[in-house]
């Protein structure tokens, strides 16, 4: 009697595999074998969805002999570059895994060529091969109960659409500000795209315009812009631009201004309009060899779109260069700079740099409010005069670094009724921003948390990924921001307190994915000689 493979005999199942895939693939010969494996191992009538673990002939198997496929989501392509293939029941995960075992192909040297490519692809026979496949059926196969982890069961949703704003097309949102192809992943390749230009002999571009500003570089001690554009070439300057180098100059209507191109300048000049929009960055002053610096137009927090800078950077024509996301800078204070890379920018790159300066503030400053601030000391060893308070003056002293007071202090014991009632009288007494001392490690004693709780406590958010630091609390009374200081801030200098108080008072949302981002460089080094802002830590 014929054996089937996959309900098909063998001249069927080739027929489909051939229309299907083009010709008649050994991976993909073995692959219905390998569908039969683990299919005849799962309880009848069970729902299955498949799992492969190669991008390779596999997932055809699937889709050709099995109701999944990667369109209505049953089939997942995990590639670990394995040739195996689960199906598992779709709502528990339990299943059964089928793999090629190279310990079962010695009987089968054809096999063995071809699948541990000991045999080069053109000394193998494929009409051998497939009756060597034919003949092993299951038995170069092993097969094993799995548990798929819970990751891949369920229906995978899109969540969210929204419009990208480079490139205006429909994608997750979950993705991020922009699309995934947008931020470099993409399979095209951008068309170089640069203006066909002609130079002249320094000596023909005597009376005419310099195109561009020409740099001068003396080494160690200077780099400038020797002619700027637009200025016009004398007999005198020749000399010059021989000793810079320069034997041919691109001048001013040789051939005329590239259609569809901006000039690097008034790629610049737009470029810094659009990121100055939003009020907090201004221009230093007109651009110098296609660049310009950016200045604070107010004191405040610079606050950055990291994600939608690198976007912006990878369009490789463009470049915004800016200080760390999160920096306290004064008004007059450069920031950044921003530069057209060639002498001529496509316009279609300029307007989606524009769009993504201009979507929403990709840099601004951010004014720090002036807040009228109360601390909550806590600790029964403080409230009955047993330890004298130091945190009072650590706060204070931190506020007025930043234009806000200490408006009231309380204490309270180790007791949650009295915390709550003195967070109260905080807020009673025209505090609108509240912080809160100790009480707040992993000591069942600590109830610090459960008396602001208690006394309206919304959306808290308990620890952060900065040493020292790392039992911080946010949340809010309202609309008053509410702080918990660890104690160590009582004995380093800097904590993770003078990464978040900044960003409170100028009103930067802080989740806890924005928590989560200031594990990088949340580590302090603790050096002898503090020099922090200007460190690594936080940034």
């Amino acid at each position: 009697m014929e054996r089937l493979v996959c309900g098909f005999s063998r001249e069927e199942y080739l027929e489909r595999i051939t229309a299907f895939h083009n010709y008649p693939a050994p991976g993909l010969i073995v692959g219905g074998f390998m569908v039969d494996a683990a299919r005849g191992n799962l309880p009848e009538g069970t729902l299955f969805e498949a799992l492969c673990e190669t991008q390779a002939c596999l997932p055809d198997a699937v889709q050709l002999f099995t109701p999944c496929t990667v369109g209505n989501g049953w089939l997942r392509i995990k590639d670990s570059g394995r040739y195996a293939l689960t199906l598992y029941d779709k709502y528990s995960g339990a299943g059964f895994r089928a793999f090629m075992d190279p310990a079962k192909l010695e009987p089968f040297p054809e096999i063995a060529g071809w699948f541990l490519k000991r045999t080069p692809k053109r000394d193998q026979d494929s009409d051998k091969l497939r009756e060597e496949i034919f003949e092993a059926g299951q038995s170069i196969l092993s097969v094993s109960p799995v548990q798929v982890a819970q990751a891949f069961l369920g229906k995978r949703s899109k969540g969210a659409i929204a419009v990208c704003p480079s490139c205006g097309e429909a994608y997750p949102s979950m993705h991020g500000c922009v699309c995934l192809a947008c931020k470099g992943d993409t399979p095209f390749v951008r068309a170089a795209n640069r203006p066909q230009l002609r130079a002249v002999p320094v000596a023909e571009a005597v009376g005419r315009k310099a195109l561009h500003d020409m740099t001068q570089v003396e080494p160690g001690k200077s780099k400038d812009a020797a002619f700027s554009r637009g200025q016009t070439i004398g007999v005198e300057d020749l000399c010059r631009l021989q000793r810079m180098g320069r034997m041919h100059v691109y001048v001013a209507g040789e051939g005329g201004e590239p259609e569809g191109f901006a000039h690097e300048d008034d790629a610049a000049v737009a470029l810094a309009e659009a990121l100055c929009a939003s009020g907090g960055l201004k221009p230093a002053g007109a651009p110098r060899e296609g660049k310009i610096t950016l200045l604070a137009a107010r004191d405040g927090l610079l606050c950055v779109d990291a994600e939608r800078l690198a976007v912006l950077n990878a369009l490789a024509d463009v470049a915004f260069s800016v200080r760390h996301d999160g920096t306290l800078v004064q008004q007059g204070e450069a920031v950044g700079g921003v530069r057209a890379i060639p002498l001529f920018l496509a316009r279609e790159i300029l307007d989606d740099a524009l769009r993504l300066a201009t979507s929403s503030p990709l840099a601004d400053v951010r004014p720090l409010r002036a807040a009228r601030a109360g601390a909550l000391i806590t600790g029964t060893e403080v409230f009955t005069g047993l330890v004298e308070d130091k945190f009072a003056a650590v706060l204070s002293g931190k506020l007025e670094a930043l234009g806000s007071t200490l408006h009231e202090v309380r204490f309270a014991p180790d007791d949650a009724e009295a915390i709550a009632a003195g967070a109260r009288e905080l807020l009673e007494a025209g505090c609108d921003l509240v912080m809160t001392t100790a009480g707040m490690s992993v000591d069942p004693g600590d109830v610090t948390m459960q008396g602001l709780l208690d006394a309206g406590l919304q959306g808290a958010i308990f620890g952060m990924p900065v040493l020292p630091g790392n039992m911080t609390l946010l949340g809010r009374f309202g609309d008053v921001p509410v702080m918990g200081v660890p104690a160590c801030a009582l004995f380093h200098k800097v904590t993770s307190l003078d990464l978040l108080l900044p960003r409170v008072l100028a009103g930067v949302p802080m989740g806890r994915a924005e928590l989560a981002r200031l594990g990088h460089g949340g580590f302090c080094m603790n050096c002898k000689r503090c020099t922090f802002p200007h460190c690594p830590f936080g940034k």
